[in-house]
């Protein structure tokens, strides 16, 4: 989460409504994300290192996330997403 809210840029409550299909593309991560802020509603376009995007790789493996899923899921509420709390 780290490295992906650096690498980002993204305020902490964007950071925590990414999904798996804003960084992971098929068989691939995406290199490049464009998310539309919640604050201000414009897009922010950002580009994700090599580190992380193997974090990343290895953390969808570890918690077999699909592509509709939260990518960073809540343990205590099933279903929804980290929050900034």
């Amino acid at each position: 989460m780290f490295n992906t809210a650096i690498d980002s840029k993204l305020r902490g409550c964007d950071l925590v409504r990414l999904r798996v299909a804003d960084v992971h593309f098929g068989n691939g991560d995406r290199l490049r994300t464009t998310i539309v802020q919640q604050k201000t509603g414009r897009p922010v376009p950002f580009e994700l290192t090599e580190t992380t995007r193997e974090t990343l790789t290895v953390w969808l493996k570890l918690r077999e996330l699909r592509a509709s899923d939260w990518l960073f899921p809540s343990r205590s509420r099933p279903g929804e997403h980290l929050t900034t709390r």
